[in-house]
């Protein structure tokens, strides 16, 4: 079976030791804000284009610090499609509200880690283990 990756920059905004969360509309869970890359973006413009559209916010591209990579199977597709999560912390200009293609947004701690895709529960994991969400 060919493997396909889905290939996502994540953007992990903690406060109150709880980790930041959106649901699109149509979809069933709330995953750690981001998205796909478009043409030839690098990451800081990707993450930085998809975060203005789904947070309303702007990333300070330099406080942008790459936090880790994480890969599980992609929530909700066939198996053997993975997802590929680069994730990186930054500062931003403005306030959090949803986008127009966000129906809500939640701040989550590890408690509700079994309500997440599997590979926002790899980072929920290490966000525990560096004692980063209670």
């Amino acid at each position: 079976m060919e493997t396909k990756i889905i290939d996502k920059l994540a953007f992990i905004y903690l406060k109150d030791a709880k980790v930041l969360m959106a649901r699109s509309r149509g979809k069933d869970i709330f995953y750690i804000p981001g998205g796909k890359r478009e043409g030839n973006e690098t990451d800081e413009q990707a993450l930085m284009r998809e975060v203005s559209e789904e947070l309303n916010v702007a990333i300070l591209p330099a406080t942008m610090r790459h936090y880790g990579n994480f890969k599980a199977q992609a929530h909700g597709k066939p198996e053997g499609v993975i997802v590929k999560m680069t994730c990186y912390t930054a500062e931003f200009n403005g306030v959090l509200m949803p986008g127009s293609e966000i129906n809500a947004l939640a701040f989550y701690d590890y408690s509700q880690r079994g309500i997440v895709g599997p590979v926002c529960r790899l980072i929920f994991d290490d966000l525990k283990a560096k004692k980063l969400i209670n």
